[in-house]
């Protein structure tokens, strides 16, 4: 990677850029104890957006050459990609762990197409995590997170570049707040391109399922909803 850096940075004219951010801080930093990752910071001078840039093309490049042979090692076989749920700092400027993570999307940058448009090239189908209620926006939240925003704004890029995509449950579904909310998702309301998913993956504890207390009316009915069997505001 160093010798791509190297090369990429000639390739600008500016070889001192060969290098990785010094004032990045580490695990634990938060976005704004950083020189890099705060409002105004070194992620959006030339020097990052070129690092940035780079970071998650070379990124990208891997999963295309990764998926290039999985696809003649399954031939015929569907291959779903879950792309992970990277929410924390995403209420800032910068969104520093999704950087860190490669996907390069700041606030005025949309970094999760380029990814799409390498896994349409394959006929991925993409799996996203769906969060509940307690996963919400909270005034307080020191990781200034928004797991929800973030779903949305995956699942729309996806959408945008013809892909299929799947949830799958963060936590176990446990009340008809959590299946109102997953039905949102699966098929959004007042959608004009009637956008729905391919499949969701139901994600629950077995003894749960096989307490005699547990409410199977809202789970038969939860079904039927996916399979639009009935509507879709069954516990409104």
């Amino acid at each position: 990677m160093q010798k791509n850096l190297r090369q990429s940075a000639l390739a600008r004219g500016h070889l001192f850029w060969a290098r990785g951010p010094d004032n990045a801080g580490y695990y634990n930093s938060r976005s704004h104890e950083t020189g890099f990752f705060c409002d105004g910071g070194d992620y959006d001078s030339y020097y990052g957006r070129f690092f940035l840039n780079w970071y998650s093309g070379i990124l990208i490049d891997h999963v295309d050459q990764v998926l290039s042979l999985a696809t003649l090692a399954f031939d015929g076989a569907a291959i779903v990609v879950k792309i992970p749920s990277i929410y924390w700092w995403h209420r800032t400027a910068s969104h520093a762990a999704e950087l860190t993570a490669g996907f390069y999307n700041p606030t005025n940058r949309d970094g999760y197409s380029p990814v799409f448009r390498m896994l349409k090239k394959h006929s991925i189908i993409l799996k996203v995590v769906c969060y509940g209620p307690e996963f919400t926006v909270q005034e307080n939240d020191e990781a200034f997170a928004d797991p929800e925003g973030l779903t949305w704004q995956v699942m729309n890029a996806a959408w945008d570049h013809g892909l299929s995509v799947s949830v799958e449950s963060a936590l176990p579904c446990l009340d008809v707040d959590m299946y109102s909310r997953i039905l949102d998702t699966a098929k959004p309301r007042n959608d004009p391109d009637r956008h729905h998913l391919s499949f969701f993956a139901y994600r629950q504890r077995t003894p749960f399922l096989l307490q005699r207390d547990v409410c199977f009316s809202e789970l038969e009915t939860f079904v039927k909803c996916m399979h639009g069997e009935a509507t879709q505001n069954f516990v409104d």
